[in-house]
């Protein structure tokens, strides 16, 4: 259920310019998916999706370009040296220097779950909407390295 219930996800950020979750909640009980909120927001944080703006100004779901979360993973694996989080926020250390690095490769993964970065030398503190998102931005930021 739950793989098909992604996989409709992906086809109708596709086919329509989703752009708030309720909008893809909506769609998802119109193609016959009795979910919740809370169930679409594991979705798009399992499935990686980002928002961007499409050339009429419209911010919406996309799934991030595997070009860009292969060299977001290849920063990753390089610069980091641990990661942990309490509460709602993500504490990433990483070599000396390499921090903004880091940084700027998740910057770019657009994550609809986090409200902010900041960078010093060696670490990267990331600001989460939810404790759950930072356990979850943990735990696949774990898997990179």
């Amino acid at each position: 259920m739950k793989r098909e219930r992604q996989a409709e996800i992906l086809r109708l950020i596709g086919a329509y310019e989703i752009e708030t979750q309720e909008m893809l909640l909506y769609k998802l009980r119109e193609s016959g998916y009795d979910v919740t909120q809370a169930t679409v927001s594991r979705d798009i944080n399992e499935l990686g999706l980002t928002k961007k703006t499409s050339e009429y100004g419209v911010s919406h779901y996309t799934r991030a370009s595997r070009a860009r979360s292969s060299q977001f993973s290849n920063i990753f694996a390089e610069t980091v040296v641990s990661i942990d989080y309490a509460m709602n926020m993500v504490a990433v250390k990483c070599h000396s220097g390499m921090a903004n690095a880091a940084c700027a490769g998740l910057d770019i993964m657009e994550l609809s779950y986090v409200v902010g970065t900041i960078a010093g030398d060696d670490t990267v503190f990331i600001l989460t909407r939810t404790e759950n998102d930072a356990k979850t931005l943990c735990e696949r930021l774990k898997q990179l390295i």
